[in-house]
């Protein structure tokens, strides 16, 4: 397979996840602006005006990026997840497999797909953001930066999911016990600088916590971590992740039977 082929064949893995979630867009890209339309009004205009600034700044405008967050890491990984399954349960991701298509460039295409959903649905929530807050992107490098690297990381997250996946119920294990405990836990509602020392050293721990803060200091200049730890830990967990998939899809591992 020359290099001109292999960019058709990467093409048209990419214009199928982008058609694939734009068809159904009332699904893909509408309900997570409504929930983040719930969570402004209740969290920020309500339960907001009683908690006053957080971190030196109006508590709406701490929240926005923490939210813009949640759309994009989970809108990432489930547009994967989904994706990939559902090729794998059709079974016809294998032949992708036996195609003269490499293995990188076929984890490429669903990744692309996920970052591109996780962005779009990003977008919509930072727009919505704007009907209640005033926002105004403090370095707009790092927050691209670190949307792209973080919609990458949770697309990766999503494939392996799909991976080892057995059944549809499988897929929204993951999600349901591990995805939504750490992003909820991960400082999109608050600065862990409201804890106590103990809880504080707990929260470190949660990987979501770099990502939020991260993109929250690209934002509004504020953030409770080192942003470029978080940058090389994000950059780190990215490589660990694609040599994973490239060797679970290499090997066949929950594909082949």
């Amino acid at each position: 397979m020359n290099y001109t082929e292999q960019i058709n064949a990467l093409l048209s893995l990419i214009k199928k996840e982008l058609h694939r979630f734009f068809r159904i867009w009332t699904q893909s890209l509408i309900p997570p602006v409504a929930t983040s339309v719930l969570y402004f009004v209740i969290f920020g205009s309500l339960i907001g005006k009683r908690i006053g600034d957080m971190g030196g700044v109006d508590y709406m405008q701490f929240m926005a990026p923490g939210l813009v967050m949640l759309s994009v890491i989970t809108n990432s990984y489930s547009n994967v997840v989904a994706s990939f399954f559902g090729v794998k349960f059709q079974k016809s991701i294998e032949e992708l497999l036996v195609s003269p298509m490499p293995i990188y460039l076929i984890i490429i295409g669903f990744v692309v797909g996920g970052v591109a959903r996780g962005i779009i649905v990003g977008l919509l929530v930072m727009i919505t953001a704007l009907f209640f807050t005033k926002l105004e992107v403090q370095n707009i490098p790092l927050t691209l930066l670190i949307v792209i690297l973080t919609a990458t990381l949770f697309s990766l997250a999503g494939m392996i999911n799909a991976i080892f996946a057995n059944s549809f119920d499988d897929i929204s294990i993951v999600p349901t016990f591990v995805l939504t405990p750490l992003i909820y836990l991960g400082g999109v509602f608050y600065s862990i600088e409201l804890l106590s020392e103990f809880w504080q050293g707990v929260s470190k721990i949660n990987p979501i916590l770099y990502m939020v803060n991260s993109f929250r200091y690209g934002m509004i200049g504020i953030s409770d971590i080192s942003v470029d730890y978080a940058i090389l830990m994000i950059c780190l967990f990215i490589l660990i992740f694609s040599i994973f998939v490239y060797v679970l899809l290499k090997r066949g591992i929950g594909i082949r039977t």
